[in-house]
């Protein structure tokens, strides 16, 4: 026997032993002491699953607490691989269920991964649906409740509210802008499964989901309604190219309404093309004022003192020459000798062109700056232009005078509304917002409130009660009559827009617009209405834009509980208008003396006797003539 050889092996296998200890040892130490966290987290991995629960997004809610965009619950389906028993049976009654192919339900139910979401099939499933498969009663299949945004008024202020994807994430507008405060916080249910995957009889722990916070518009639903619906009629009337109609309150930039043609409905944003969806006209179209610029250059003459608008007169010939280049009024014949105020009653482009040169190309571009023309008005929406201007140092006699009357340069809607409410409100210029308030609907408290933000101080309010006054006499007696409102105050400017395509002017298709406010002596609201290329119709800002205008006036009137005003400025009728008439006071008048002083009206008697002791509409207000005055007898 030889025990060299014995003892020889004894000695490697006791080493072998040893190191192999020694291997364990170190190995027991390392995963107890250093590899501690990472095994574990792949343990807890391995055994813990999680069943996701959405969070319900905020609540969008007007500034009356109206809701605009909400949530409906419904139902998705979730997979564990490992739990399906059956996947060939399970994937063929899912398939027929929800109409998709069985080689794509398998993909599902066999792939490698612990848990499963059917997406985008599987997802805000129908009650019946969801009881078909859940009588099924299948291993590995569940069904957990999911938060479905949906918008209760369709179409209504849809770019404004944006829409959100099927993960519930905001893709655009206000829902895409404050989707941090929006979003809240999932919850979901966790269980521990084995090493396979199969559901052990342990515990189950619900982690509660957090839903987002509510956001409180600046906007006027009621108002929003009454643009829309003028909208969809001047749709139906002129089939234009597109619309837009903008409210905001020129006090403090909130804004009351906001709409544009063509719209969707934010449900069903998938059914649109990208630029319908995505397209916020009044933030993101850039185009030529026309007109409404006036208003700009005219506040900036006074604010300089180069014009008297009572005493500084004009005569316009139908023309003016530019550094060699003609330049027309809209009338070709012209208006002959002007004031400066019936320069801008008259919309006259020579009028204006001789208020530029009087201004200077310094002057008025540092007044156009001023008024944040060229830059963007820090709305809180996504989306916005900045609008084009002339460099100052590019900027020859001819830009100068079309530059003056709107012309050359463009501009967005939202920063016209933006200026004008400077114009009128004593020369504060506010950054225009959309947003009043963060809430808690957990503790229903504002966690954060939106406030007026004064950028600057751009004229004075002595040029600013001029301007309003100019501006209300446009109304009534110049180009933007068909926007007078009787009983109420006021003021406003017509633009006609000659539209550029490839840097030449297009024959026959124009912008028409409109910019208003009312009450002329105290503005509580500021109406921008814009409508490119009307049909069938004559092409001025007057005819087709003005008197949408004025029907959303009338809604503003009763919405914002705008008082009715003694010291309206009387009409200039044509022969086309539709006359008002003063409505006399016939109360303690005998029948006979309230006839001779109601005789621009027709009369209708309540009881008996000679004397009137009431009437209807009140005394010294304004009624259709021939409209009906009914007095109450002793």
């Amino acid at each position: 026997m030889n025990y060299e050889n014995i003892y020889r092996r004894q000695k490697v296998f006791i080493s072998v032993v040893v190191i192999l200890f020694i291997t364990v040892i170190i190995k027991i130490f390392y995963s107890e002491f250093i590899g501690y966290k990472k095994i574990n987290k792949l343990a807890n991995e391995l055994w813990n699953r999680e069943l996701p629960i959405t969070a319900d997004r905020g609540l969008i809610l007007d500034r009356n607490g109206k809701v605009l965009a909400g949530n409906i619950t419904t139902t998705s389906l979730v997979i564990i691989p490992k739990q399906v028993k059956d996947k060939e049976d399970v994937a063929l009654k899912l398939s027929k269920i929800l109409n998709v192919s069985y080689d794509e339900m398998y993909k599902h139910v066999s792939k490698k991964t612990s848990i499963e979401r059917v997406h985008p099939e599987g997802r805000g499933l129908s009650y019946t649906i969801a009881d078909e498969i859940n009588n099924l009663n299948l291993d590995g299949v569940y069904l957990l409740k999911e938060s479905k945004r949906y918008y209760p008024y369709k179409n209504v202020l849809s770019h404004v509210l944006g829409y959100v994807g099927i993960d519930n994430q905001g893709l655009s507008g206000i829902e895409s802008y404050y989707d941090n405060y929006l979003k809240g916080t999932d919850g979901s249910i966790k269980y521990i499964s084995d090493g396979k995957g199969y559901k052990l009889n342990k515990s189950e722990s619900y982690e509660k989901p957090y839903n987002g916070f509510n956001v409180s518009l600046t906007i006027d639903l009621d108002l929003q309604l009454a643009i829309e619906n003028e909208l969809d009629i001047a749709i139906s009337k002129y089939n234009p190219e597109n619309a837009l109609i903008v409210a905001m309150d020129p006090s403090n930039g909130e804004i009351l309404a906001m709409a544009s043609r063509p719209s969707f409905d934010s449900n069903n944003y998938k059914n649109y093309d990208v630029e319908t969806i995505n397209r916020n006209l009044p933030i993101w179209k850039t185009y030529e004022p026309g007109s409404t610029f006036k208003i700009i250059t005219y506040a900036s003459a006074i604010e300089e003192n180069v014009i008297d608008i009572f005493n500084d007169t004009f005569y316009d010939t139908g023309k003016v020459k530019v550094a060699g280049a003609t330049l027309h009024c809209w009338k070709h014949e012209g208006h002959g000798l002007q004031t400066y105020l019936e320069v801008l009653q008259n919309s006259c482009n020579p009028g204006f062109v001789s208020i530029g040169q009087k201004l200077g190309k310094d002057t008025l571009m540092k007044y156009i700056n001023d008024f944040g023309f060229g830059q963007k008005t820090g709305i809180d929406l996504n989306g916005e232009e900045n609008g084009i201007m002339f460099k100052k140092e590019k900027m020859g006699e001819v830009e100068l005078a079309t530059t003056a009357f709107g012309q050359g340069i463009s501009v967005t809607p939202i920063q016209q509304v933006k200026a004008v409410s400077a114009v009128i409100n004593g020369g504060n210029l506010y950054t225009p917002y959309i947003v009043k308030g963060i809430l808690d609907p957990s503790i229903n408290e504002m966690v954060y409130k939106n406030d007026k933000k004064l950028e600057k101080k751009v004229i004075s309010d002595k040029t600013s009660e001029l301007t309003r006054y100019a501006l209300e006499t446009v109304v009534a007696y110049g180009t933007g009559h068909n926007a007078y409102l009787e009983n109420y105050r006021v003021g406003g400017k017509t633009g006609t827009a000659q539209k550029v395509n490839n840097g030449i002017y297009m024959q026959g298709n124009y912008i028409l617009s409109f910019i208003g406010f009312m009450p002329a002596d105290n503005p509580k609201i500021v109406v921008y209405v814009a409508i490119d290329h009307p049909k069938n119709t004559i092409q001025y800002g007057g005819t087709v834009a003005a008197p949408i205008a004025k029907n959303v006036f009338k809604s503003a009137a009763k919405i914002l509980n705008i008082k009715k005003s003694k010291d309206s400025l009387p009409k200039e009728y044509s022969w086309l208008d539709e006359k008002y008439y003063i409505v006399p006071d016939a109360v303690g008048k005998t029948i006979k003396e309230a006839k001779s002083l109601l005789k621009d009206f027709e009369i209708k008697y309540v009881g008996t006797g000679d004397t009137i002791i009431k009437q209807s509409p009140k005394p010294n207000t304004m009624s259709k003539e021939k409209g009906t005055v009914v007095l109450y007898l002793n």
